[in-house]
């Protein structure tokens, strides 16, 4: 694949970086680079700046609020945002909810809910998993029950990222217990800031909250916010998991975590010796980088079907099982670089404005966490063992 840029792109290349020189405020690009904790504040704030600029949802439709960008240009803003060190924007109402309210929502839903997500108005998270049910979503028994012109939703839900800042949720309940277990379930949007909603953190391992449980009691839900048919949010479900299982791969963000590792890396040991020589070290960062190119041109492949109309399929898969491989393997490869200094856990080390004299190389505080913290990325979306199953059935035809 020629990935040789024309004038016009490299010109385009240059509008972003400039943008993001100018306008990316310096104590986010410092905590993501860090690898430090974003606080819901980082999120609105960053997510403002590219909404002002008409750059929070290139992949919508134009008459949703898109760009209209090539697949090219699409790239190109992903990479120079992984280089510039910018947070990912918050993907559950960007990404994931919002393409399904315009594919299969009312018009009432598209005329409220898709300004709401541009102006940053609504937080939104994902109700899918239950305890019982995570991996065999179809399993899931929060039930929603018809009474008049409304719902009444009651279970738990849980994994639920970033529910603790969230005033939204878009839910898969049971709404039929008819025919084959995917038939009976329904896509609700659910508003978090009524009673009977009781959020519950599930501390990480890092000493974070960024995942919850969620329960549901006679929570009350309009017919209104039902999108789509009763019955078919399992059709809408596979769509939007699909686009998650695409932004997974995070290369952007890869990429310059490669030249973080390198830069660690390259810095002296005792007795004159740079890790980075070491031919073993050597060799696991360069079969990384090919990996990660291959990725790369995949991933392209995709986009351009996408810009080309195609929603994207079973190939997502692809995407989610190998990016987050690759993120697992360089959280590993860091933690191998710093040696020893990574074994000590400072939880004061993720906050912004620690100051105390650094623990090794440079950014080697927050290394442990984040390694374990990686340790989820082969399960959520979809464990990568379920990824296999969907290649080898819908792609391969095994």
């Amino acid at each position: 694949m020629d990935l040789e840029f024309s004038d016009e792109y490299r010109a385009f290349q240059q509008d972003v970086r400039g943008f993001l020189d100018e306008n990316l405020p310096e104590d986010i690009r410092e905590k993501v680079t860090r690898g430090l904790r974003l606080e819901r504040d980082d999120y609105v704030r960053w997510q403002n700046i590219l909404s002002a600029k008409g750059w929070l949802v290139p992949g919508w439709p134009v008459e949703h609020g898109g760009t209209g960008w090539s697949a090219v240009e699409r790239y190109i803003f992903d990479e120079e945002n992984g280089r510039a060190g910018a947070p990912n924007v918050v993907p559950f109402g960007t990404r994931f909810v919002g393409p399904v309210i315009y594919t299969y929502g009312s018009e009432a839903q598209k005329n409220y809910y898709l300004p709401r997500i541009l102006n940053n108005d609504d937080w939104w998270c994902q109700g899918y998993s239950e305890p019982g049910a995570g991996s065999d979503l179809a399993s899931l028994q929060t039930r929603a029950v018809r009474d008049g012109d409304r719902y009444i939703v009651n279970g738990t839900k849980t994994w639920t990222t970033m529910a603790q800042w969230a005033n939204m949720m878009f839910c898969l309940v049971r709404t039929s217990n008819e025919g084959k277990k995917q038939e009976g379930i329904s896509f609700l949007l659910v508003d978090m800031n009524q009673p009977g909603v009781d959020v519950k953190p599930i501390m990480t391992i890092d000493g974070g909250q960024e995942i919850n449980m969620v329960h549901m009691t006679d929570v009350e839900v309009p017919i209104s916010d039902l999108v789509g048919e009763e019955n078919m949010g399992w059709t809408y479900a596979k769509f939007l998991l699909q686009h998650e299982r695409t932004g997974t791969a995070g290369i952007g963000n890869s990429k310059a975590q490669v030249q973080r590792l390198k830069k660690i890396a390259a810095q002296e040991k005792s007795g004159g010796i740079y890790l980075i020589d070491d031919p073993d070290f050597r060799r696991q960062v360069a079969e990384l980088e090919i990996d990660l190119q291959a990725l790369e041109y995949t991933d392209l492949r995709y986009l351009m079907q996408t810009v080309a109309g195609k929603p994207p399929g079973a190939e997502s898969s692809l995407l989610k099982l190998r990016g987050t491989e690759i993120q697992q393997r360089i959280s590993e490869l860091l933690m191998q670089a710093v040696g020893y200094y990574a074994i000590p856990f400072v939880p004061e080390a993720l906050e912004y404005g620690w100051n105390e004299d650094p623990i090794g190389p440079e950014g080697a505080a927050p290394l442990a966490p984040a390694y374990f913290n990686r340790r989820k990325t082969t399960i959520y979306g979809g464990t990568n063992e379920i990824q296999r199953n969907i290649i080898a059935k819908m792609v391969l035809g095994l």
